[in-house]
């Protein structure tokens, strides 16, 4: 899978259901590029294009449960493998990393709302 075709599950997968344009934007692509990547993840069953119920001109592409399981796989997948180097570190590495929490967490939240894009 494409760094693009797993960005935009997750993009899916925390900021819920989205145009195709607004996926483009978010992953910084253009719409047909974007378009011929929703329909790949559509064809595997990762994704699906819904009406939108508060405008029937809009169509969202919605997460599958096959999509928010390979997210959620992935994720535990980078879970894991940190917990098994970060074991790996000295005690005052894992200091130094723990010090670090707070501003990686603040660097997380800063990516999530860049990645949320505009607002619907």
């Amino acid at each position: 899978m494409s760094l693009t075709s797993a960005a935009t599950l997750v993009t899916l997968d925390r900021t819920g259901p989205r145009r195709i344009t607004d996926l483009a934007a978010v992953e910084g692509v253009t719409q047909p590029a974007m378009t011929a990547l929703v329909r790949v993840m559509e064809e595997s069953g990762l994704v699906e294009r819904r009406g939108d119920a508060s405008d029937k001109r809009v169509t969202l592409v919605c997460l599958t449960e096959a999509g928010a399981s390979y997210v959620r796989t992935r994720r535990q997948a980078g879970v894991h493998a940190f917990e098994r180097l970060i074991g790996e570190l000295t005690g005052d590495e894992v200091e130094a990393l723990v010090a670090a929490l707070p501003a990686l967490k603040h660097l997380a939240e800063l990516e999530s709302q860049d990645r949320e894009g505009p607002k619907q």
